[in-house]
């Protein structure tokens, strides 16, 4: 028997128990059918950036996904990406290089947002060739904010116009909302108390052209596998 042949039989005779053991390491399983393979990628509470979240929350490390990512696209035994996402926003710089990561990627993707996909999660969201939403879910659009010293000086409010302006163009450049759509989004003060910005529900998200369709797991999993055959 070959090598490559042993692996396969390793694979196959993987335990429930050590499949559970991959899902608590790295939020993903690899699903295979009809000869395809497919990486599940979960994005779930908080995006942890360069500082660490308290004990207790729930949180998606960024070190720990962008390599993910890079063996997914560099490995021959994968064919796709489903990204699914239920996650309350977080560190902004560390969300954006995850999206811009997913983004770069040639093999076939899809998300799907399952419960929210809030703030820094909305690009994530939009980052694969084709995005899902299931209606019940929620996406929260708010303008940047930041926690800690904040200094008052022109430079800072530059800093934060600069951000905003970074996540919104990777947006309109990954989905099919407008800048102005976007923009008005971003400032209205009648949906979200002591804050300004909207909370839209899934159809609201298709129908504004931020998400491309409404659709469950089988949906995203129907597009995943379509891309996979035009790809071969």
């Amino acid at each position: 028997m070959s090598t490559s042949e042993k692996e396969k039989m390793d694979e196959k005779d993987t335990s429930p128990s050590e499949k559970l053991d991959d899902i608590c390491e790295s939020g993903g399983v690899i699903a295979e059918k009809d000869g395809s393979r497919i990486h599940c990628l979960t994005v779930i509470g908080q995006i942890e950036g360069h500082y660490e979240l308290s004990e207790g929350q729930k949180a998606t490390k960024y070190e720990h996904i962008i390599p993910l990512l890079v063996s997914i696209e560099e490995s021959d035994e994968i064919d796709g990406l489903l990204l699914v996402l239920n996650t309350m926003g977080g560190d902004v710089e560390a969300g954006l290089a995850i999206a811009e990561m997913v983004a770069g990627m040639k093999k076939p993707t899809v998300s799907l947002v399952l419960g929210g996909g809030h703030s820094i999660g909305v690009p994530l969201a939009v980052s694969t060739k084709k995005s899902f939403i299931v209606p019940s879910a929620t996406m929260t659009i708010h303008p940047v904010r930041v926690s800690g010293l904040v200094i008052g000086v022109p430079q800072t409010y530059y800093y934060f116009e600069r951000m905003q302006d970074r996540i919104i163009r990777f947006i309109t450049d990954h989905s099919k909302v407008t800048e102005e759509t976007f923009r008005e989004m971003l400032t209205r003060t009648d949906q979200i108390a002591t804050d300004t910005g909207s909370l839209i529900d899934g159809y609201e998200a298709v129908r504004c052209g931020l998400i491309d369709e409404c659709g469950s797991l089988s949906d995203a999993l129907f597009e995943l596998h379509r891309q996979i055959a035009e790809s071969k």
